[in-house]
């Protein structure tokens, strides 16, 4: 099991943070998912570029590193 960090400008509310969580927790692969506000560490078998991509598709208007 790899664990993905990824780093997050611009999320302002719980909302968006539990709208990150679930994304990432529906993604096949993922076996747990620890989100704030100004990140994520996720652990599973999903590549990185697919965690980003899932969070951006939220439109949330957050920047995803």
């Amino acid at each position: 099991m790899a664990q993905q960090s990824l780093s997050f400008q611009g999320v302002k509310s719980a909302e968006q943070v539990n709208q990150i969580t679930t994304a990432l927790m529906m993604l096949d692969g993922v076996d747990s998912a620890e989100v704030g506000r100004y990140g994520a560490d996720v652990d599973g078998r999903v590549k990185r570029e697919t965690l980003i991509r899932v969070v951006e598709k939220l439109n949330l208007g957050i920047k995803v590193s």
